[in-house]
């Protein structure tokens, strides 16, 4: 396995010079239309109205928002996250479509925050999910979530340059180091409707990290997913 990923990353890099061209004009474009899906957790969602609203108008940043997570590009996490909720925070990152961005409000986020104690809080989600940006506070006014949307958007277009908006891909990368916390959390049953790995072969992404015992672990327990039987009752 490690010798067919090493042969795969040589045979991938690419030489042609007009292909970076192309490439930064992508990010370039990439940056200046965003949309966002707004999961709101916690009180962070409070600032959300005014910042899209007409005092601050994130719209006119090119970031709107977004109501499925198929067709959105950044995932807004508004404050602390319970593992209930975690759940269904990886599920709905899981359906968003490659490149997609996750920005973490409020330091719930960062470090547990005022719930650092509780046993039903996740305390840091980037162990989870990789994140782009973090925006502390408690809770940031609208001023900072417009500064860290303006951060996120210039590290998507500078991507190539300083190799800071591509967080997304550390998912596949190191996809068994954050399924193991997932089942530290979750139980080692846990599992997800999304095909992973399969996702990191068709982007390129695999490597030696995509696999170890948690994906083992994955693996013995993943059932497919199955289309739900819809029944018809007659009343008598």
């Amino acid at each position: 396995m490690k010798k067919e990923l090493k042969i795969k990353e040589k045979s991938t890099e690419r030489t042609n010079p007009l292909a970076r061209v192309f490439d930064d004009f992508i990010s370039f474009c990439q940056s200046k239309s965003l949309f966002m899906l707004h999961y709101c957790t916690g009180c962070g969602a409070i600032e959300l109205p005014p910042a899209m609203t007409s005092r601050f108008d994130m719209e006119r940043l090119g970031i709107q928002p977004m109501v499925t997570p198929r067709q959105a590009d950044i995932l807004l996490i508004t404050g602390y996250v319970s593992v209930k909720t975690l759940k269904r925070v990886i599920l709905t990152y899981e359906q968003m479509q490659s490149p997609k961005y996750v920005i973490g409000i409020c330091s719930c986020t960062v470090n547990g925050g005022m719930y650092w104690q509780s046993y039903a809080t996740a305390k840091k989600l980037n162990e989870y999910l990789p994140v782009d940006v973090y925006i502390a506070g408690c809770m940031p006014r609208p001023e900072a979530v417009i500064e860290g949307l303006q951060r996120l958007k210039n590290n998507i277009k500078n991507d190539r340059k300083e190799q800071k908006g591509s967080a997304w891909k550390d998912y596949f990368r190191r996809y068994d180091y954050y399924l193991g916390n997932q089942q530290h959390l979750f139980g080692d049953d846990w599992q997800t409707p999304t095909d992973i790995i399969a996702e990191a072969k068709l982007y390129g992404l695999e490597t030696e990290e995509t696999y170890g015992k948690h994906t083992d672990q994955l693996l013995k327990i993943q059932k497919p997913l199955l289309p739900q039987e819809m029944k018809v009752r007659m009343k008598p």
